[in-house]
Formats: C-alpha cells, structure tokens, sequence
C-alpha cells in the first residue's frame, strides 16, 4: 500500500481565511437583521439547495463560501428562536455577544475537563455574578450542557448527601424519595431514573391554587416516608414551571427541609433570573435557602444552546458525587479538576457566552429587559382578557401563557386549538406550540425574547384571528 499523501507544508491553511471570514461576517449580518423584525413568512428551501444535501460524500471538497452559503440558507429556514415571535417553549433570544464568544470558544477550543488555565477566571466569575444576580449564596457551582444535566448534578450531590456511599454500592429499591410539584418539569424524573433511585421514588406533590406545590401535603409526605423507613433525599420545588411559570412557595418549602436537614433543590432553568428583575423578584423568597439552583442561561438570559449551571450554596457536596482519580488524570497534593464537580468529561468553555454578555451589557440592562417582557405579558393577558374570543386559563406569574380561542359557535374548542395551532405555525408568522392545561388543549406563548416589541403582539392576535378565520371559512365548504 503507498504511504498516505500528506501537504508538504503541514500548517497550511485548509481554507482561504480572508473567503471565510468575509462570509461569516456577510451572513452574521444577514441573520442580525432578520431578527430584528418578525417575518411575513418563513422561507423554504430551493429545490435545488435540497438536491444538494441528498448529495452523497464528496471526493473532493468545495469551497469553503459556497459550502458556508449553503449553510447559512438552511439555518434561514430552520426555526430559530432568536426571532420576535417565536414564542414556542422557552426559547433563547441569540445576543450577539454570544455569537462572538462561541466563535472564539469553537476557535481556541479549550477542553474543561481538566486543567484549562486562565479561561477558569472567567468561568468562576461568571457563576459568581450570575449568583449575585438572583441572590443565591454561591459556594461552588458548574456549568452543563443543559437543564437536564443540570438537574441530575443535583440531584446525585444529594443523593449522596443523603446516601453516603451510593455512588459506590448503588440505591437499593424503596431506599429513597425525592419530592416534586405535579407541574415539576420531566428532567428531574429522568435525573431521578439515572441517578438509580426509580421513578417510583418520585412523590408528585398536587398544587395549590396558584399552581404551587402544595407545601402541607409536603410536609405530611416527608413524614409519612420517614415513619416508612424510606430516607427523603431532595424536595425540588420548581422556580417557573415550564407549563404555567408557576413558582413554588421557595420560602415555606425551605422551612419545611431545614429543620429536617433535607436537600432543596430549585429548578429555576426558566424562572431563576426574575429573581433579579424589579417586576417579580417577589416571587423568589427563600430562593437563597436552598442547597442547588438549575438556571438556563440559554433561555431567559439571552445567550445561545447550550449554557446551563447548577449552583450550590455547600462546600464540597460535587467531590463527594465525582471526585475520582485516574491513571490518566493524576492529582498534585490537594488539587482538583473539572470532572472532579460534573458528570460530564470532555466540555467547552460555556460560559464565556454568558460572561461577555454580562460584561457587555451589565445587570441594569439585563433588569431592563426582563421587566420589559414581563410587560409585555401583562399586556398580552389584558389583551386576552378583554377580547371575546379569548380566553386565559391561569394567572400567568411570569411569562407563560395558555390561552384558547373561542371561535363561537357549538365547536369542539379542544380540536379546535390543535388544529389552530398547527396553522398558526404553518402561517410563519409567528411560532408557538399548543399544550394540555387541567385536560384542556390550548395555545401556549412564552414571552423571554428582548426583542419583542408591543407591535409584536398585535401582529401575533391577528395571526391567530386570521388562521382561525380560515379554518371556520374550510369547515363551512365541507
């Protein structure tokens, strides 16, 4: 066999630099500008662009523009949260800053699983000042792919504070119990799966009329596991639930878990920067009592997938669940690295997105912008509220509504928002999902983007008045 061919020259450029950049830049605008204003519609990809990715596995590459082109055509018209009225989930708003620190990650490419240098200055700072922000007692913290890694840290630093010695000899069957609201979101009961303590170690607690655990029957569930033999290991109340933005009374949860030593875990993924706002930090008392706080940074701070942190107001409690040490990963004295405080080995550096936003911004602006759409959901709900054909069914604490349109008529209003809401996204206008809230089907709109204007409100009941108005027109010729 002949030896492989090499470049005579093995740091030669694999690319025209000066090319590539002009293109970056070229549709780093493009996109900017596009998410400055919702659009009438979204595009489609060309036929002849869809030939292209049925494409089998060049022999020879293309250049690096027309492959960046190509890219950049298919992102166009892939669904992306960073515009006005994408109000689906709990959608990122795509800062800019972001942009630029992901670029300089991607290009330094610096691993987070051991030793990184001096990028760890920043990574300390960023979790402090995202402490500061909420208000949370920082001792240590790590950032994570997401709000489900996140949540499962946690909940194995409890586990283990809970259950000494279970990262070595395993959960037996009914050994534990960790309690939730019933509108806790689905990550921490597949943090509860893989950590090994069963789904049937999760106690669904029923809310109370504001959609918040209801923290008496709490307290008579932790007592009633006790007298079982059944060791309690976190309660994770839910800081802005993903269906309703509901947040659980942090401050009565924290008095029922003090006295008890018991873990508080709060999954504050979507709500935990309000804390920081001047509309509805109320909401958050007793948020600086608990043991660990999940906040996404990728969705209510602003800043792209995927930049998630677990807090901790302990000393320690990440060692205890995964420190380790390796004959590849050696430890001089007291030292430790990264994948002594994650689960995760091989990582980017996600925080810087998080830090030069910060840092470029500051927290007033930041305290800006949430109370601004916060706003903007009050408005959306006066709206809703004084409109015949509309209706919300909860008080939306934060920014999370479900409403259902009321076309009149005797109509079946649970197919008809199903239905709705498939046209509204088939429309393009805007983007949102329909949910199931007490078994009704409805429509489901979370405002977090910055960039959402007033105007875009009324642009997104007109979508909706519109589509239902071709549905009733659809439905009277068949």
């Amino acid at each position: 066999m002949p030896p492989l061919a090499v470049p005579d020259d093995p740091a030669v450029s694999l690319v025209d630099r000066r090319e590539a950049l002009d293109v970056l830049v070229s549709e780093l605008r493009r996109a900017w500008r596009s998410f400055d204003a919702a659009r009438p519609a979204e595009p489609v990809l060309p036929a002849a662009l869809r030939e292209r990715f049925d494409a089998d596995l060049p022999e020879d590459g293309d250049r690096i523009a027309e492959a960046m082109a190509d890219a950049a055509r298919a992102l166009d018209a892939s669904v992306s949260p960073s515009r006005p009225l994408m109000l689906a989930y709990i959608p990122s708003t795509g800062l800019e800053a972001g942009v630029l620190a992901e670029s300089l990650c991607a290009a330094y490419d610096v691993n987070m699983a051991a030793s990184a240098g001096a990028i760890e200055h920043i990574v300390d700072q960023t979790l402090r000042w995202m402490a500061t922000f909420v208000g949370f007692p920082l001792e240590e913290g790590v950032f994570t792919s997401g709000g489900m890694t996140s949540n499962l840290t946690a909940i194995l630093a409890a586990r283990e504070h809970a259950l000494p010695g279970t990262r070595v000899d395993g959960v037996r069957a009914g050994t534990g119990a960790v309690y939730v609201s019933a509108e806790a979101h689905h990550s921490v009961v597949r943090a509860v799966e893989v950590a090994g303590l069963g789904r049937a170690s999760i106690r669904s607690i029923p809310l109370d009329d504001q959609r918040r655990m209801r923290v008496d029957l709490l307290d008579a569930a932790i007592d009633r596991d006790v007298a079982a033999g059944t060791t309690p290991v976190a309660v994770v109340a839910t800081a802005g639930t993903t269906l309703t933005g509901a947040v659980d009374d942090l401050d009565a949860i924290a008095d029922v878990c003090r006295p008890r030593g018991l873990w508080l875990h709060v999954d504050g993924a979507y709500g935990a920067p309000a804390a920081g706002s001047r509309a509805r930090g109320h909401l958050f008392a007793g948020l600086a009592r608990a043991d660990s706080l999940t906040i996404d940074a990728h969705k209510w701070m602003g800043v792209q997938k995927a930049c998630s942190m677990v807090l901790l107001s302990r000393t320690g409690a990440l060692a205890s669940a995964f420190r380790h040490e390796e004959s590849y990963l050696l430890h001089e004295e007291d030292t430790s690295h990264h994948v002594d405080h994650t689960l995760e080995y091989s990582r980017p550096v996600r925080a810087l997105k998080l830090w030069l936003a910060m840092r470029t911004h500051g927290a007033r602006q930041y305290r800006d912008w949430l109370d601004h759409t916060v706003a903007l959901a009050d408005d959306l709900v006066a709206r809703l509220r004084a409109a015949p054909d509309f209706e919300v069914l909860h008080d939306p604490p934060l920014t999370t509504i479900c409403l259902r349109h009321l076309p009149g008529g005797d109509v079946d209003l649970d197919r008809h928002n199903a239905v709705l809401a498939r046209a509204v996204v088939t429309d393009g206008r805007a983007y949102l999902a329909p949910a199931v809230l007490d078994g009704r089907v409805c429509l489901r709109v979370t405002l977090v983007n910055f960039r959402t204007t007033h105007a875009d409100l009324d642009t997104l009941l007109a979508t909706i008045r519109d589509c239902a108005a071709t549905i009733a027109a659809e439905s009277a010729t068949t």
